[in-house]
């Protein structure tokens, strides 16, 4: 059987998660089946996606089709990234060293705080009184 696409790569941030199919092509991004510039409307998030290519020098030359899941548009932008950037190191190992300078390879770990009992959030506390 013949694969439809070049490479693929799972990106993950916060609580987002992003699988991500790469072939070649004029550098169209698909995410859940709109395209990005419909799909994220800020352009910093736009921005966010597109820095792996910008780091590789491939810019225009993939085509992205992205399913994306969970979490905010925020993280899924950060997710879309991680996977994009995990795609271009399968297809060819040259791209590592720049990706890794980068930091897009690494998995960013930061995950919001839950909120504990007694307290309205994860962190503050109800006003104190002394009387």
């Amino acid at each position: 059987m013949v694969k439809p696409y070049l490479s693929y790569g799972t990106g993950r941030r916060k609580c987002s998660v992003a699988r991500v199919y790469m072939k070649s092509g004029t550098g169209q991004i698909i995410i859940n089946g709109r395209p990005s510039e419909e799909y994220l409307m800020r352009k910093t998030l736009q921005m966010i996606v597109n820095q792996a290519f910008e780091v590789t020098d491939t810019q225009g030359k993939f085509d992205v089709y992205a399913n994306i899941c969970g979490g905010g548009l925020s993280g899924q932008a950060g997710a879309l990234r991680h996977g994009i950037s995990r795609a271009l190191l399968k297809l060819d190992n040259k791209y590592r060293a720049p990706l890794k300078k980068a930091g897009f390879l690494t998995r960013d770990p930061r995950m919001v705080e839950r909120k504990k009992y007694g307290r309205p959030g994860a962190r503050k506390r109800f006003q104190f009184s002394k009387r």
